[in-house]
């Protein structure tokens, strides 16, 4: 059974949300809370599998309460998904950084959506491709950052270091492999050791490792 938390303060969102999780027989609710304390409350007690977090809440927003809910030794199963309105909200970047394991926009369809839930419960980046690549655009346009260097970075190898800059420009496994000339089990092979030393939560965490650490050519 994966356990679902609700945030957000509209009351239709989370009544459509409830409705959902609450129709299929292998998801539960853990609860709703209607701001990002109350989230972090709900999460430490809860300790959900799955966190839908809305940006824009009242008091504490949805980034610093994924901020909280990843810092918080106690929850390291749990998952965070934010929501948001627009698919390049300008927080998308901060949610990722602080942790969250990808985002959604309230338009996602019910079935995407528990799609959605289940991989990311499984341990999986919701980040395709696709948007990884707009996201970097979007932050590749904004005046230049020093990097920042992961402290591990030193222990990859350098195909691996190799990896990682090629999964922040948002290449798949399969478009990995492709441009190394290996194998897409030896791509993911190299992905998950990276991850492994960097203490990545998951795919969507080494995305921004790379771009912090400079390893995107954009």
């Amino acid at each position: 059974m994966i356990r679902v938390l609700i945030a957000d303060d509209q009351d239709l969102v989370r009544l459509g949300l409830r409705a959902l999780v609450e129709s299929e027989d292998d998801l539960a609710l853990a609860g709703e809370a209607a701001d990002g304390l109350r989230a972090v409350e709900l999460a430490r007690r809860e300790r959900p599998d799955v966190v839908l977090m809305d940006v824009r809440m009242p008091g504490v927003d949805g980034i610093e309460a994924t901020r909280r809910i990843v810092a918080d030794p106690g929850l390291a199963a749990t998952r965070v998904v934010v929501l948001t309105t627009f698919e390049l909200d300008e927080y998308v970047f901060d949610a990722l950084r602080h942790g969250a394991s990808g985002f959604l926009t309230k338009d996602t369809r019910p079935a995407e959506l528990l799609r959605a839930i289940r991989l990311v419960a499984a341990g999986e980046a919701l980040l395709s491709p696709s948007v990884t690549r707009r996201v970097v655009r979007e932050f590749a346009a904004r005046p230049p950052r020093v990097p920042r260097p992961h402290p591990r970075l030193d222990t990859l190898t350098d195909r691996e270091r190799e990896v990682v800059g090629l999964v922040g420009e948002g290449l798949s496994n399969a478009e990995i492999a492709d441009r190394l000339v290996v194998s897409p089990a030896t791509a993911r092979t190299h992905v998950s050791r990276a991850m492994v030393k960097l203490g990545a939560r998951d795919r969507a965490q080494l995305v921004v490792y790379a771009y912090q650490s400079g390893l995107v050519e954009l």
